[in-house]
């Protein structure tokens, strides 16, 4: 959860994830839909449905979870980092968990001209952590590199005078501390346009649709909507969502933003009232925008804020 998402969201969400799954067995004895309704709001699902996957293999594994970071890896949605990390703390072995603070730090103490990120990066920063391990706690040494990196080796303005790393760090001696790590070049943003359908009864609920095609917000259950082109009439476009009974006049609200990883999505949504009707398939639901019951979007709430009764 702490890998795309800030503390402050994470803390509550993993106490209420804990408590409903609290093992590996019952983690992988839930639905993707349990799993995912759980997970609502924190974004990146991947994660989630990696997670899930993960918890079904160790449920049905000799020994449960690996506890080296090889091992590790070859789980659903482990990589090196996590697998380091999970190897380091919780069954100590002498294994660098390379995150972007850990790297920073790492970059500057030997002044490193290559990417960090790069094989020939992640050599140089490993073999140096290797040998701060040398008769350490792995776990320890790795947590205490992550803290000196998020509150004194700072990106901007980093606190050098305080740092127990000074005498050895070559960027602090060379005075170009902020020049290490070299730039990482970014992915460019795409930038999409949709318009979504928000179908809502007099009594408050919302019709949503589960999304089981596409990189976007698949297995969630948000109202419907389709790409349109700049310039295109937004209650226009929107008929071919709309087949559930009698419709009364759209009503546009003002665009929402929403990213996802390199995507930012500006989302018109154009409401109508409809009566509760039947609905064609079990990927259709009339909903409680408050208390869904099903996985879904942040999305949603945008959505529902965009448009007030």
């Amino acid at each position: 959860m702490l890998q795309q998402t800030q503390v402050e969201r994470v803390v509550p969400r993993f106490e209420s994830f804990i408590r409903r799954f609290p093992t590996f067995e019952m983690l992988g004895s839930a639905s993707e839909e349990d799993v995912l309704e759980e997970w609502s709001g924190l974004g990146y699902y991947r994660r989630a449905r990696m997670l899930h996957r993960l918890a079904q293999e160790v449920k049905e594994r000799q020994g449960g979870l690996p506890q080296t970071a090889g091992e590790l890896e070859k789980l659903p949605g482990i990589g090196p980092y996590t697998a380091a990390a999970v190897a380091s703390l919780a069954f100590a072995e002498a294994e660098p968990v390379l995150d972007g603070n850990v790297m920073r730090v790492g970059s500057r103490v030997q002044a490193l001209e290559a990417d960090p990120r790069s094989a020939e990066g992640r050599r140089r920063l490993g073999g140096w952590i290797r040998s701060l391990m040398d008769g350490e706690p792995p776990g320890q040494i790795n947590e205490a590199l992550m803290e000196l990196g998020a509150t004194v080796c700072v990106p901007v303005g980093p606190r050098c005078d305080r740092c127990p790393l000074g005498s050895v760090c070559q960027a602090m001696r060379l005075g170009r501390p902020e020049n290490f790590p070299p730039p990482r070049r970014r992915r460019a943003t795409e930038s999409l346009r949709w318009v979504a359908a928000c179908i809502v009864t007099e009594e408050g609920k919302w019709l949503v649709r589960r999304v089981d095609e596409g990189p976007i917000l698949r297995g969630l259950w948000v109202p419907p909507f389709l790409e349109i082109e700049e310039g295109a009439d937004p209650a226009e476009a929107v008929s071919p969502l709309l087949s559930f009974g009698t419709m009364s006049s759209p009503r546009l609200g003002n665009p929402v933003r929403h990213n996802i990883t390199h995507r930012k999505i500006d989302v018109i949504p154009v409401r109508f009232k409809a009566d509760c009707v039947e609905l064609p398939s079990d990927a259709w639901r009339w909903v409680d925008p408050k208390y869904p019951g099903v996985p879904t979007s942040s999305l949603l709430a945008k959505l529902v804020d965009a448009l007030p009764d």
